[in-house]
C-alpha cells in the first residue's frame, strides 16, 4: 500500500537509490552473520530431490556456459568476503568452507527478492510489481549458480575415500 507519494522523477530517483541500499545491506548483514546459520545441509541449501544434485539447472538454463559471466561478490568485500568464482584451493578445509559462503551467498540474493515489497510504498501498485521482476533477473541467476555448484562441492569432498563430509559448525 502506497504510502509516500513522490513527483515521478523523485520516485525513480528513489528506486534508483533504495536498490543498492537493499542489495548491500543484505551482503553486510550476510557478511556478518555466524558461518552456524548457513550450514550445507539446512533444508533450505541441501539439494532437493527435484534438483537432481544441481543437474536441474545445467538442463533449464545451461548454467555451465554463463555462470563465468556473473561478478563474485566476495571479491568486493574483501576483508570478509570469500572469493568462489575461481576454485583453486582443493583442500579439504577449503571446500567445506566454500559450502557454507555458497549458502552465505544465496542467502544473500534471496534477501533482496524478499524484500521487494518496499517499494509498494513509494510506487505505483504496477511499479512494485515490475521491481519484484526485477530482483528476480539480478538475483536468482546468483542462486542458481550457488545451488548448482553446492552439490559438486559436496561430491568433491565424499569422492576421496580418506575426505569425509564434515559438519559446519
Amino acid at each position: 500500500m502506497r504510502v509516500l507519494f513522490l513527483s515521478d522523477e523523485l520516485t525513480i530517483l528513489l528506486c534508483f537509490i533504495v536498490w543498492p541500499i537493499i542489495q548491500s545491506g543484505c551482503a553486510l548483514l550476510m557478511l556478518n552473520l555466524p558461518k552456524r546459520l548457513f550450514h550445507p545441509d539446512h533444508w533450505v541449501y541441501r539439494s532437493h530431490a527435484f534438483e537432481k544434485e544441481g543437474e536441474l539447472y545445467q538442463t533449464l538454463f545451461k548454467v555451465k556456459s554463463w555462470k563465468h559471466l556473473l561478478p563474485d561478490g566476495g571479491a568486493v568485500w574483501r576483508k570478509k568476503g570469500y572469493q568462489k568464482k575461481h576454485l583453486e584451493d582443493y583442500r579439504d578445509e577449503n571446500l567445506e568452507k566454500f559450502l557454507v559462503e555458497s549458502c552465505r551467498g544465496e542467502a544473500t540474493h534471496i534477501g533482496p527478492i524478499l524484500l521487494f515489497w518496499i517499494f509498494f510504498l513509494f510506487t505505483p501498485f504496477y511499479v512494485g510489481w515490475m521491481m519484484l521482476v526485477y530482483s528476480l533477473i539480478v538475483n536468482m541467476p546468483c542462486i542458481i549458480v550457488q545451488r548448482y555448484n553446492r552439490p559438486r562441492i559436496k561430491h568433491l569432498l565424499e569422492k576421496h575415500p580418506n575426505r569425509q563430509y564434515k559438519q559446519v559448525g
